[in-house]
Formats: C-alpha cells, structure tokens, sequence
C-alpha cells in the first residue's frame, strides 16, 4: 500500500507506536497518534515525537468522524486484537496492521523470521549474528529490542532482514512474506490473550501464510520433538526440521554430543556440542534451528561453526552473575513462562534456590513444580501470581517456600539461606508487568541487587 496522503491512525505511544511514527513520518502519511488513557499526559508524548513529525495527537476517546474518514490503523503488539478501540475501526472496514505488516510494507530486502514460545531472542541473536558475517547489511529487528519499523528504510535489495516476532505481532500481519521461517516450539503463554492452545498455535503458524506464494524455495524451520509442529509440517511445501531426539527427514539433528545435517540426501557432521559456550538442551535446539535456518539460506558451514564457536548467548537468559562464597547467581528474568523456567531448571546441575513469579498470564504451573525433580530446596516467590505458585506447589508435596514483596528482599532471602555448591536462579516463570516494565528491567535490577550483596 502506498502511504502518501493516506490518513493513518496509530494507536499506542510508547516504542513501537513511536517507531510506527517514525516510519509514517517519513511517507508523507497524514498521521494521528492516539493514547486511549484519558490520563496520559500530553507534554510527555509529544517529546518523543520527532520535531519534523507532523501529526495530531488525540488522547482519551476517539472522535466518530476520525474513524471514519481513516485509511489504515496501525496497532501496537500490547493492543489485542479484539479490542474495542480495534473494533472501532473495523466496523468501518478500515484495514488493520502491526508494526511488523507496517515495515514489511517497506521492505527491500530479504527477511527471515523466527517465532516459537521460547528460545526467540537467542536463535534471532545468533541467526543475526551468523547472517551479518555472511552480509555486513544484516539488519536484527523485531521483538528483540531493535524495532523492525526503525531500520527497514535502511534495506536494500541485497541486505538480510532477521526479525523475531511475537504471536501478538503474528496476529496483524497480511502481506508478510519471510524468505526462511522457524517455529521453536508451542508450549502454553499468553492465554490470556489468545484464549485457547489451538488459537495460541494457530497464530504462530500463521507466519508461513504467505510464503511459496512468490518463491518457490521458501521454507520453514519446524521442531520436530513438538507434536504440534510435527503435525503441521505435514501441511506445509517445504519443512526444514530440527531435533534432540531423532534423525528427521531433513534438517539438524543432535547424535549424542554431535549435531549432524541431513539435507534429505547428504548426512554430514556439523560440530560437536562440547565446543560452544552455550548448555543446556534448549540451548542445543536453539543452535540446531540456527544452523538449519541459515545452511538452508546457503550461508558457509565454515561461517556458521565459526560464530556458533564464539557465541557467549543472551542478557537475561540464563546469564552468570556472580559467584559469591561458592554460589553462583544466575539472571533467567527472559523465563516469562512456565515451559521457559523448566528449561532453564533443567539446565541447572547443582542445589538450586529459585526465585519465581509476576504477573498472571493465566498460566498453569503444575509441569513447573513437577521439573523441581529435587533439585529446588527453597522457593521465594513474589508478585501477582506468589498464592498461585504456592497453591500448586503444596499441591505437589513442595512446601519450602518464603514469600516477599520485592526483588531486594527476595534476593537477600536466597543469599541468607544459600550454602556454598549452590545456585541462585531468577527465573520467574511469569511475565514482568504489574512490577517492572519488561524482563529486562527485572534482570537488570536483580543484577545490581546481586553484585551489592
């Protein structure tokens, strides 16, 4: 869709509304920014709108004849799409598109696009990182922290863009095309939003729809060990898989501590487990769905073992600390979800002191408790969701547990209680708001709590 002239409302005025702004600004769009909280206090937005950025800005309700005089309103990912201000303006046909839809409208280049309940931030990292050696215009967007909105004027048709990308981003695209895809894994997140598993599923299938419409050797990176995306492979031209577990009829593969590739004619050995820096079982899925996603765009092997080898991983996802008279702290605050914090249990080897909860996503921590496997000796737990947790975990025979009303406290608690041989692990299982405003503020701030202590 061309912009220019079109008249577009953007709803939400904080990072990606801002980005979307941006974007628009630089279209010649006709842009009204709109804050549906009557509280919002107007200097602060307008200083982070560009001084050349002309638009009107509208705060509290939405006046009928704005709604109907819109061509396309652009939505921010914390907007759901069953809103009422969404339905507003679809009553009266107006198209709807998320940032992501919004850059793609703009996209010169080549785009590979990571989804999946867990692992997003560290296959989307190394992806990025595996890609830029390969092509130095390789840009890393989504939702890792670098809006896509912000960079894509800077493609060309020879550049890379590598996007992590939310189910609530995946629910506004239309047009949105990814040369590579990958879906790590669907476990339950976020059901307060979408509802339902099949719905949750459903939308993070959804980011092949439009692939092999253009070109014929697009492809999607599937989870072989999740019996979801098995199944949904079936349904799809052209399934790259990776797997711990087997061999599958194309892709990455862990055999024992070697991950090989099948290409569906050629098995040949990759590297060896033992020579990266990151452990733990996610962790070597995540590396499989990089190597599948980037041999498949025919980067070099050479290429892609050098990074691998060099990749030291993420901030907030299971990041060393400190060690403190024989503890090591561990900052897992990316853990926002049950199935997230499991994986980072699991890759825990010692007596471990767990630091857990937040908001409540209407998630079910039963599987959590049960992967404590005798591992956890205590539990401190804060945040919306501490009697919930509690609940389950009494529930399940675990009882040592203390409760707090902040971070400091709960990190002094695990350090007055934590023997030598013992970690201390942030992992909440439970997103940030309601205490923080995002993970990676919880993660920061433990890390200072931390290395006061």
């Amino acid at each position: 869709m061309d912009l220019t002239d079109k008249k577009v409302v953007v709803v939400g005025t904080g990072v990606s509304g801002m980005g979307a702004v941006k974007l628009l600004s630089e279209t010649s769009a006709d842009i009204t920014l709109y804050d549906g909280n009557d509280k919002a206090d107007r200097d602060e937005i307008l200083k982070k709108i560009p001084d050349d950025c002309d638009l009107r800005l509208i705060i509290g309700e939405m006046p009928d004849e704005v709604v109907k005089e819109t061509d396309l309103l652009v939505i921010s990912p914390g907007v759901p799409i069953d809103s009422d201000i969404v339905k507003l303006f679809e009553k009266e046909n107006v198209p709807v598109w998320g940032e992501i839809e919004l850059a793609y409208n703009f996209e010169k280049g080549t785009v590979f696009a990571i989804t999946g309940t867990n692992g997003k931030t560290t296959t989307t990292t190394l992806v990025g990182e595996i890609m830029k050696k390969y092509n130095n215009q390789t840009f890393v967007v989504g939702n890792i922290g670098n809006s896509y909105t912000s960079e894509v004027l800077k493609t060309t048709k020879d550049s890379y863009t590598v996007a992590e990308i939310s189910s609530f981003q995946l629910e506004t695209i239309r047009e949105f095309a990814p040369r590579g895809s990958a879906i790590l894994n669907i476990t339950p997140d976020h059901l307060n939003r979408h509802y339902t598993m099949e719905n949750y599923a459903a939308v993070k299938e959804s980011i092949t729809k439009n692939q092999w419409k253009v070109r014929e050797d697009d492809y999607c990176v599937l989870n072989y060990d999740d019996k979801v995306l098995r199944e949904f492979g079936k349904t799809i031209k052209n399934p790259v898989y990776f797997s711990r577990k087997e061999k599958p009829s194309k892709g990455a593969y862990l055999d024992g501590r070697i991950i090989r590739y099948f290409d569906g004619k050629n098995d040949y050995e990759v590297m060896s487990v033992d020579d990266m820096h990151l452990f733990g079982n996610h962790n070597y899925e995540n590396v499989m769905a990089a190597i599948a996603m980037t041999i498949e765009a025919g980067v070099p092997l050479n290429i892609i073992i050098n990074v691998i080898k060099d990749f030291m991983g993420v901030e907030h996802r299971i990041e060393y600390v400190r060690d403190k008279n024989g503890v090591r702290y561990y900052n897992d605050s990316k853990g926002t979800n049950p199935d997230s914090s499991i994986k980072a249990l699991e890759a825990m080897s010692r007596p471990t002191i767990l630091i857990a909860g937040g908001y409540d996503k209407h998630s079910e921590f039963d599987e959590f408790i049960e992967a404590f496997d005798n591992k956890v000796k205590l539990m401190v737990l804060l945040g919306q969701t501490a009697d919930k947790i509690e609940e389950t975990a009494v529930r399940h025979g675990f009882t040592n547990i203390i409760k707090t009303d902040s971070l400091e406290k709960a990190v002094k608690i695990c350090a007055e209680n934590a023997v030598s041989g013992d970690v201390v692990l942030l992992s909440p299982a439970c997103a940030s708001w309601g205490m923080f405003k995002n993970y990676e503020e919880r993660g920061k701030l433990f890390k200072e709590y931390v290395n006061s202590l």
